[in-house]
């Protein structure tokens, strides 16, 4: 799937300049604010939502929901911590324009469109009129891909130390048209068709500048009939993430900060890693649940670990080293086998669903957008891939695309804009 573009290249970032677009946006933002749509005091909170600062779900089903309006400004870039939102769409973009002038320009204009996306309203243009929306917990996060750094722009020598284009690891059958790209682009809602409106205006904003490599919409499965949410394959997906409210587990394991070496401009920063995975749910399907269960190290109707009653109980390997109630080569042994060792390569999951239908075989073609964050991807992600190498659950899963990206510092306010630092330390 590529992302949709509708007509030419107009509006206020290009009638007026850029500061015309901004005087715009702070007058839209500051209707929203009077109107209670800001995420203030002010502001109602609908029903089954969440005050600005988000709290567990009142359903009960335990998901915490993110505020209905993210601030867009901070130190780091919405949609990482952020609590997840039900609908994701991840696209990656080829950069068209070829000096840095022009790649400041671009970078500025998703800056400011993201700016008044977020704030809950459609940037107006001459064709089109402003159309106010809810916010509808909208966050959009920009990373650069490894490309980027190349001798159009003069980035060479100011490349994160760990971006690299994503390998091909054991077990993959990675797409060249479904990986990688010059810029990342993610978009979380809590509806569908807000995803499908912020890629049509960032396309229409950015027309002629950026090229569509690839794209994939996805959504998180309700939790049932409690805790996460479950993937396709019938078992709860990310059970264990860090802790996102200790600034120490997050400085330790999701930003980059001044002890990691990477450019100054990095700081406050984090990677990204995009796995398109496709599921062989047909031959899955066929494995009886107690294998499934094994393969996983978890029960399947409760998310426990085998052995244990609930999902958020940690198993105890040092009582079970021969692995004869969680198998040795289960996936949660695997991918995370609680040492003090290997403590350092976990790393935060925010994780999707996708479902395209058939494919040309009459096969379903459905499966995971795996997105995580970290400091270090080689430390982390890489790590956790090499210890997974031929695991049983390798057999019914396929990594198609993706890639990886390093997502810059947060947006500081409105004179700030992706990438900015990147940009003036390197002029």
């Amino acid at each position: 799937m590529r992302s949709e573009r509708t007509g030419d290249e107009q509006g206020p970032a290009q009638n007026g300049g850029r500061r015309g677009f901004l005087k715009y946006a702070a007058g839209i933002a500051g209707v929203a604010a009077g109107a209670g749509l800001g995420g203030g005091t002010a502001a109602a909170v609908p029903a089954g939502r969440t005050s600005a600062e988000g709290s567990p779900d009142p359903s009960g089903d335990g998901r915490q929901l993110p505020p209905d309006r993210v601030p867009f400004h901070g130190h780091h870039q919405a949609g990482i911590i952020t609590p997840q939102q039900l609908f994701a769409g991840f696209a990656a973009f080829d950069v068209l324009v070829q000096n840095r002038a022009d790649l400041a320009r671009l970078l500025q204009r998703l800056t400011d469109h993201s700016r008044v996306l977020s704030a809950g309203v459609k940037p107006k243009d001459e064709r089109t009129a402003s159309e106010p929306q809810t916010p509808d917990s909208l966050t959009v996060t920009v990373g650069l891909g490894a490309s980027l750094f190349d001798d159009r722009f003069g980035l060479a020598g100011h490349k994160p130390r760990h971006l690299k284009a994503m390998p091909s690891f054991p077990n993959d059958r990675l797409e060249p048209a479904r990986c990688h790209g010059d810029l990342s682009v993610q978009v979380c809602a809590e509806h569908p068709d807000a995803i499908v409106h912020v890629l049509r205006e960032l396309s229409r904003a950015t027309h002629g500048m950026l090229r569509p490599r690839w794209r994939m919409d996805a959504f998180m499965n309700p939790s049932r009939p409690s805790g996460s949410p479950r993937n396709f394959l019938g078992f709860k997906d990310g059970i264990v993430n860090p802790d996102t409210g200790s600034a120490q587990e997050l400085d330790d394991l999701i930003w980059v900060t001044p002890p990691c070496g990477e450019p100054n401009w990095a700081e406050g920063g984090s990677y990204q890693v995009l796995r398109l995975i496709r599921f062989h749910s047909e031959s899955w399907d066929e494995v009886p649940v107690r294998r499934q269960e094994e393969i996983f190290g978890r029960h399947k109707a409760s998310g426990a670990p085998l052995g244990g009653t609930r999902e958020d109980e940690a198993p105890d390997y040092r009582d079970d080293p021969d692995g004869r109630t969680v198998p040795l080569d289960s996936h949660i042994r695997l991918a995370n086998p609680r040492t003090r060792r290997t403590d350092k390569s976990r790393f935060l999951r925010r994780s999707y669903n996708y479902n395209q239908g058939y494919d040309r075989h009459g096969q379903v073609d459905l499966g995971l957008v795996f997105c995580g964050y970290q400091q270090n991807v080689q430390r982390q992600f890489a790590t956790v891939q090499h210890r997974l190498r031929h695991e049983p659950l390798s057999r019914f899963i396929t990594p198609e695309g993706g890639g990886y990206f390093f997502v810059p510092p947060g947006v500081r306010d409105e004179e700030d804009w992706f990438g900015a630092r990147l940009m003036r330390d390197t002029h």
